[in-house]
Formats: C-alpha cells, sequence, structure tokens
C-alpha cells in the first residue's frame, strides 16, 4: 500500500511537470531586451529588397513555415516545436529585432541562418518579407 502512495505521488509530481515544461514551452521564445528594441536598418519600401527577402524566405523558410507563413509547409509535420502562423496579429505585433534575433539564431528544431544567410542585411530583409504574410 505505501508503495502504491509513493508511485502515485511520483507520477503526479512527474505529470505537473511535464504539463509545466510545455506550457513555459509554449509561453514563447526568451529574446534579449537588446534585440527587442533594435531598429531594422532596411528600407521596408525597397522592392528589390523585398524581392530579395521573398527569395530568401522560399529557399529557406517556405519548406516548413509555409507558402503564406501558416506554418504549413511540406516539412511542418516533421518538425517538433510550434511552428506558428505569421499571418496572425500575435506573431506581427512582434518587433522587427525580436523576429530577427529568432531568424538568426532559432532554437529547437528552428536552425539558426547565421550560416545559411550569413549576410544580416539578408535576413532584415527576410524580416520585411515576413511582414507582408499578415492577415
Amino acid at each position: 500500500m505505501k508503495t502504491i502512495k509513493i508511485l502515485s505521488f511520483v507520477g503526479l509530481v512527474t505529470f505537473i511537470f511535464f504539463s509545466f515544461s510545455l506550457i513555459v514551452d509554449q509561453e514563447g521564445w526568451i529574446v534579449p531586451d537588446e534585440y527587442k528594441t533594435m531598429e531594422n536598418p532596411t528600407d521596408k519600401a525597397d522592392k528589390e529588397g523585398m524581392a530579395i527577402g521573398k527569395s530568401l524566405y522560399n529557399k529557406h523558410c517556405k519548406s516548413c513555415h509555409g507558402k503564406e507563413g501558416f506554418g504549413d509547409g511540406p516539412k511542418a509535420d516533421e518538425q517538433e516545436g510550434e511552428l506558428g502562423d505569421f499571418s496572425t496579429a500575435e506573431f506581427q505585433k512582434q518587433t522587427d529585432g525580436e523576429l530577427f534575433y529568432k531568424t538568426t539564431f532559432g532554437r529547437d528544431d528552428m536552425p539558426k541562418y547565421t550560416k545559411k544567410i550569413p549576410n544580416d542585411e539578408d535576413r532584415w530583409l527576410v524580416v520585411n518579407y515576413m511582414r507582408t504574410l499578415k492577415e
């Protein structure tokens, strides 16, 4: 009887810990303050820059995040984490600096793009393109 109580208690504690870790993970990324307030140095109205951002998005992001940023790309089902929906107000309310940080450093299934897109300006252009995917 004592063993059952101990196992029940351990199971309950494990369940609570696991549930909490899922909640914390879904809360979002921890982005350093210096990135939250970072200014986008590119011109969002520059059509050539927007074309570059779109091209880079299509090459590096679309396979997971989808053509319209819904998180429904052909590789989306292979990912364990939440891919997000770039069209939502919740996503779009993030600062450009936050999006730049996430694109640059990644986490979990999201790779960091410092090698695939080594130029900071190009990653900013991807951020500009992601802004066009709003609802």
